[in-house]
């Protein structure tokens, strides 16, 4: 079992400075304080920083053109506290001529359903999180399609549409 950890200074305000084992950083704040990302914005950030590491290498090992890439990343969360997401929707936006979508397709499932812990993490909780994907060639939209849907109440290696999904 690996352990991780991080430690939080403030900053003064609201603002926080977290700063892991080897000392890089990152700071959190309000939206008043404008120093950095909220703790909400971080996670959805902390997901789409995930997904897109996995997503890029195994797209690079398939031998994928990709010439820009990107991640959008929204949630949707309850108006109660404490304010859980309830859905998050994860696109992955590939840039390239002779894209394959067969094998994008499968580099998003293979983060979603096996590599990704911070997936893995709220797909276990209450949030729906959706896996799509868009092709851009020229700079028009070819293809777009939903990959798989995980969470909630997610088990680990359940087969079909990753961990509860449909």
């Amino acid at each position: 079992m690996t352990e991780r950890g991080v430690e939080l200074v403030h900053r003064g305000g609201m603002r926080f400075e977290a700063a892991d084992a080897a000392g890089r950083r990152l700071v959190l704040d309000d939206a008043a304080g404008g120093g950095g990302p909220g703790p909400i914005d971080a996670l959805l950030a902390a997901l789409g920083g995930c997904t897109a590491m996995d997503v890029i290498d195994i797209a690079r090992k398939k031998r994928q053109p990709v010439t820009a890439y990107r991640v959008e990343v929204r949630g949707h969360q309850r108006d109660d506290y404490p304010k859980v997401f309830e859905r998050i929707d994860v696109v992955h936006v590939f840039e390239g001529e002779g894209l394959d979508a067969r094998a994008l397709r499968r580099c998003i499932e293979l983060s979603a359903t096996k590599y990704c812990p911070v997936s893995a993490m709220l797909s276990a909780g209450p949030v729906e999180i959706h896996h799509r994907y868009r092709i851009v060639a020229g700079g028009t939209v070819v293809e777009e399609d939903e990959v798989l849907v995980t969470g909630p109440g997610a088990t680990l290696g359940q087969s079909g549409g990753g961990w509860g999904g449909g």
